[in-house]
């Protein structure tokens, strides 16, 4: 018998071959020499239909890695649409600007260099929303903060989606002393609180293990 990861990769497999369909671009990106922390290529799709569901036009994103997220989140807003994407380190920042141009997306995506927090405060500062969509998938010790200023940048009907929200299952130890399971929770205690929004969440398995995503709605 195959082991539950196993199966889980299995479907994955099977699934993305059915519904994804190849992209040379979104390839490119996955194949890049950074480390693997970017969404499923159905998680990518999913996010993909969310953002078209919204009909979404400008679209916010924290973490850019090698910019596949990013790919997706482009393809959806369209030649009419834009997009922000917001990376600490400059050599994810110089593979995804890479990336994006080979996607012919390098006129609707702004790919910048910083930490997510004082790019946040910047683009309030400049008042650059609303936002239709906004991703958060940065460092999780900081969620609360970054939801909070996300709602700064946000308008009624825009969706906000966070990513690696039940970190295999530890979001659930009050007592973690991991910083980032940590985080999450009080970024679910923030959501939980929040008058401005309604959310849910959703536990995922599979070819990237046991996490699951956030979803919130602002009102």
């Amino acid at each position: 018998m195959p082991s539950a990861d196993e199966r889980w990769t299995a479907v994955d497999r099977y699934l993305t071959e059915l519904l994804v369909p190849p992209d040379p671009a979104l390839r490119a990106a996955l194949d890049s020499d950074l480390p693997p922390h970017d969404v499923s290529p159905l998680e990518g799709k999913l996010l993909y239909l969310l953002a078209r569901a919204v009909e979404a036009r400008a679209v916010l994103e924290l973490g850019t890695l090698a910019g596949y997220s990013t790919i997706w989140l482009g393809q959806a807003v369209g030649p009419r649409g834009r997009m922000v994407t917001i990376d600490i380190d400059p050599q994810h920042a110089e593979v995804a600007r890479a990336n994006l141009e080979r996607a012919e997306l390098g006129d609707i995506v702004e790919v910048r260099v910083a930490s997510a927090l004082d790019a946040l405060r910047g683009l309030i500062a400049d008042s650059a929303g609303p936002f239709d969509l906004i991703f958060i998938d940065a460092d999780k010790a900081n969620n609360a903060v970054y939801l909070e200023l996300a709602l700064e940048l946000s308008r009624p009907g825009t969706l906000i989606v966070a990513d690696n929200v039940v970190r295999a299952g530890a979001v659930a130890e009050a007592e973690s002393e991991d910083a980032t399971v940590q985080g999450v929770r009080r970024f679910f205690d923030l959501l939980a609180a929040e008058p401005r929004v309604t959310a849910t969440a959703i536990q995922t398995v599979g070819a990237k293990g046991y996490d699951g995503l956030a979803l919130a709605l602002v009102l």
